[in-house]
């Protein structure tokens, strides 16, 4: 039985670390509803303290595999020695992975023995602690389940549930496999083959049905400049003639377009500060029939805030200011302790101030585009809020933050998702890459490589319409899931309980 314990625990980052081969770059769906069907023979026997040590480890494993290219950010830019940076991404990870172990503990001592509690109750309850991750303490809505589902037969019902609905289905499936393995009876294995192929059959039903139409006959051309400038040199002084001499050279492959799109913070001064080059080039764009969009610090002349903002130039009009801040890369919190004990809290432009919720969206003549910066694209309810409003849906980013790692890969695969969700195309510009337009289907139309200067030019349609989780957003999933709890429980209390 000791023996019995420690393999289990052994096995428990194992699981974890399942749900981010299922995700980009590795792509290997299967793997994260395996690792759910694993982590409920997990937390099939045994006691609450013994979950929330497997939970831990789970969440170990899963967040020190998918999330530990934080590392790249510390230690290469902001200068944490290699011990330093070590440790603030292992806190990071084994902090994240409480929220697991929270996870097991509620699902064994409050939910394991409702009726349905595992096949339905885990993955409901799976769902809202994801759904907490994306707003406690600012939120970290990262390696979701549902993010690998993009290409499969589910991803048809990512326009009407999103990607919280997507994690239920997989869980859901995850729970089905164990429980017929557990069973080993026909009847039962008939029934939980059932409900898995009603759900991945429901998703190929759905999947052809168009949501949105065309808004216009012809779509729009669009230029999106990677720029590939070294993060270490971006906001030295000296190099910022370099940078105004590289983009000056690309122009002229860029201007015609209806859209030219560049990356967040294209331009390492603020807007005010650099008027003298933005505005022939705003006025190029304009008698060309082109619309600048581009990232770009704001403050106001003699103000103390200052923005991470995107603004639209030539035919285009508008000013957006980012309104989900990355703790420590754009303000630091409890930052009259933190503020200069290293480096890492003192990376440039790091005392950005939120922008409001309540911001209009960019114009491209007669078009709306919804602007979302970095890590914004990632909130599901913002973007789905933001394509109700507009016909079209930009997202920059810088993520030279993260150097080689998987962040910036799995960055991409969530845009892709809130394309699929909104049923809107989604230009995606980055510094170092991947810059890349992806249609209303959340399909990548076109895409550059990672570090590498390069223009990605094509195609992006407008559309009118809306899917429902746009309408929605996530509100039906995570209340349903909310619902479904609450009724087990009363059920429990009222009827079965008695009875046993």
């Amino acid at each position: 039985m000791e023996r019995r314990h420690y393999l289990r625990l052994l096995l428990a980052p194992l699981a974890g670390a399942l749900v981010t081969l299922s995700l980009a770059p590795f792509d290997l769906w299967p793997a994260g509803i395996l690792s759910t069907a694993l982590y409920c023979y997990l937390l099939s026997n045994c006691s609450p303290r013994q979950a929330l040590l497997r939970g831990w480890l789970y969440g170990l494993g899963l967040f020190g595999s998918g999330v530990s290219w934080v590392y790249v950010s510390i230690h290469d830019y902001g200068y944490a020695s290699v011990p330093l940076a070590v440790l603030l991404t292992v806190l990071f990870c084994a902090g994240l992975a409480l929220l697991q172990a929270l996870f097991a503990w509620c699902y064994v001592r409050l939910v394991r023995f409702l009726p349905g509690g595992m096949l339905v109750g885990f993955p409901a309850l799976w769902v809202l602690f994801e759904w907490l991750r994306s707003w406690l303490l600012t939120g970290f809505p990262w390696l979701y389940l549902g993010y690998a589902h993009a290409d499969t037969w589910i991803a048809g019902w990512a326009p009407v549930l999103g990607v919280y609905g997507l994690s239920f289905i997989c869980a859901l499936s995850g729970s089905c496999l164990f429980l017929a393995w557990r069973s080993r009876q026909l009847p039962a294995l008939i029934t939980y083959a059932g409900i898995i192929a009603t759900l991945w059959a429901g998703g190929g039903v759905l999947r052809p049905i168009q949501w949105v139409a065309p808004a216009a006959e012809k779509p729009l051309t669009v230029a999106l400049y990677q720029p590939n400038i070294p993060q270490q040199l971006k906001w030295d002084r000296s190099y910022y003639p370099r940078i105004l001499k590289q983009f000056d050279h690309a122009l002229g492959a860029l201007y015609g377009h209806d859209i030219i799109l560049w990356p967040e913070s294209a331009l390492p001064r603020f807007y005010h500060q650099v008027q003298d080059y933005l505005g022939p080039v705003a006025e190029q764009a304009r008698v060309r029939g082109s619309t600048l969009i581009t990232g770009i610090p704001y403050r106001e002349p003699g103000g103390e805030d200052y923005y991470n903002s995107i603004v639209a130039l030539g035919l285009g009009q508008g000013l957006y200011h980012k309104q989900h801040l990355v703790p420590f890369g754009e303000y630091v919190p409890l930052e009259q302790w933190l503020r200069g004990l290293i480096g890492f809290f003192d990376l440039p432009m790091s005392g950005f101030s939120a922008g409001s919720a309540e911001q209009a969206p960019l114009r491209t003549n007669a078009y709306r585009i919804a602007p979302f910066i970095c890590y914004e694209v990632v909130y599901p309810d913002l973007v789905a809020s933001g394509a109700k409003h507009a016909e079209l849906l930009v997202t920059i980013s810088n993520d030279s933050w993260f150097g080689a790692s998987i962040g910036p890969l799995q960055h991409l695969q969530m845009a892709r998702m809130r394309a699929l969700e909104t049923g809107r195309y989604l230009l995606r510009g980055t510094n170092n890459g991947v810059s890349a337009i992806i249609d209303h289907r959340g399909r990548i139309q076109a895409r550059t490589a990672q570090f590498e200067e390069a223009i990605v030019s094509g195609e992006a349609q407008v559309m009118l319409g809306s899917t429902p989780f746009a309408s929605f957003g996530s509100r039906p999933v995570i209340s349903g899931c909310a619902l479904l709890l609450l009724m087990m429980l009363v059920m429990y209390h009222t009827f079965w309980r008695e009875t046993r």
